[in-house]
């Protein structure tokens, strides 16, 4: 395997986007984020329709939900007072200026992005976005059966889901928040976390050695999942008996299908994985016209990367929780039902870690200098 180790950064643009001064308003956003959510819980608490939480309110929240016993006058309360808690939080942090900033604001902005982006949304949100490009592929050809996309937000999009998602994007943006203090509390340039003492060259040489560890065992995973799919779908008993596999087939007509094209998905996205120490990672290959020979923007890369990241982390967490549980049953003729799950958490944290490395190979040099100055206002 060829690994493409010199780091070929984008010229930044001399005219910032908003995606670009991210470090600007994420705070801000933080703070907007979880008051709105924060009057949802008040709103729940007193009454109102659409709490997304436990069973009663959430029809699938059996034995997958985190929150499955939650009602609105246990859980709305805790809602309200966390979200308004948290955006005052935010907003006094923002305001101090002129000193440095305690690492201890970050630590508790990334402990609530974990939280909301991991720990509480369960395997739903990632099931949802790998159907739906199932469903756009088969909508043609009337496949699955009985299902199309105008089914979509009914049966893998309800409110409790979407819910979940709205809960990432909160993550999203306290894990932005959290870089953002924790930048501020060493004195770090904002934009790249870079401080005067950083040797590039020493910090991209070890990102490409951690890197490509991290890649591999964010491509073996998926890879093992997909196998027992495929097998399965083949008549090959790999964790599942065959007489299990024609239970499945005969209860649940097109189940094993569903499962290979949902292993397809994983393996194509191994092997996407692999471009985050490729040379195609960094330069568009000749076969794809019209890009052939350009650079690839890192965001092109991270982005779908880390998005990918965090579903797979909730789904995963949410398996090795029901494993604690023993909401799942473990034995050698089904253990390929489950077994493979169980490592996705540690898929989730390794491709992170494979595409933050990817990060520091193609940053581009520190030009806004966005080191903050403490005694400045």
């Amino acid at each position: 395997m060829t690994v493409y180790d010199t780091p070929s950064p984008v010229t930044p643009s001399t005219r910032p986007s908003l995606s670009s001064r991210w470090s600007e308003w994420a705070g801000y956003a933080a703070a907007a984020w979880s008051l709105v959510y924060g009057m949802l819980g008040l709103f729940w608490t007193f009454g109102g329709a659409g709490f997304p939480f436990g069973v009663g309110h959430d029809e699938q929240a059996r034995e997958v939900s985190l929150l499955e016993k939650a009602t609105p006058h246990t859980v709305g309360p805790v809602i309200a007072v966390l979200g308004i808690a948290a955006a005052g939080l935010a907003l006094v942090t923002i305001r101090r200026r002129r000193r440095e900033l305690s690492p201890f604001p970050s630590v508790v902005a990334a402990t609530l992005a974990v939280g909301l982006a991991v720990v509480i949304p369960d395997y739903r949100p990632l099931l949802a976005v790998v159907r739906l490009p199932i469903l756009t592929v088969g909508a043609p050809f009337d496949w699955p059966e009985q299902v199309g996309l105008s089914d979509f937000l009914s049966l893998f999009m309800p409110w409790p889901v979407a819910n979940q998602i709205l809960l990432m994007v909160g993550g999203l943006l306290w894990w932005a928040t959290a870089v953002t203090w924790w930048r501020r509390s060493r004195s770090a340039c904002l934009n790249c976390g870079r401080r005067a003492s950083t040797h590039d060259a020493a910090t991209v040489e070890s990102a490409v050695r951690w890197g490509r560890r991290a890649v591999l065992v964010a491509v073996a995973i998926p890879l093992l999942y997909a196998a027992t799919r495929w097998a399965w779908v083949m008549n090959i008993p790999l964790g599942l008996s065959r007489e299990g596999i024609r239970i499945g087939a005969r209860e649940m007509p097109g189940v094993w299908i569903g499962g290979a094209l949902l292993a397809t998905m994983g393996a194509m996205g191994a092997l996407l994985t692999l471009g985050l120490i490729q040379r195609w990672g960094e330069v568009y290959p000749g076969w794809i016209p019209r890009l052939r020979g350009k650079p690839v923007r890192p965001r092109t890369a991270i982005i779908p990367a880390s998005v990918v990241s965090i579903l797979i982390g909730s789904a995963g967490l949410m398996f090795v929780r029901a494993a604690i549980l023993g909401s799942i049953e473990i034995d050698s003729e089904t253990w390929g039902l489950t077994v493979p799950q169980l490592f996705w958490p540690l898929w989730s944290v390794a491709l992170a870690g494979a595409t933050f490395a990817y990060n520091l190979r193609r940053r581009g040099p520190c030009d806004r200098h966005q080191v903050p100055n403490p005694d400045a206002d």
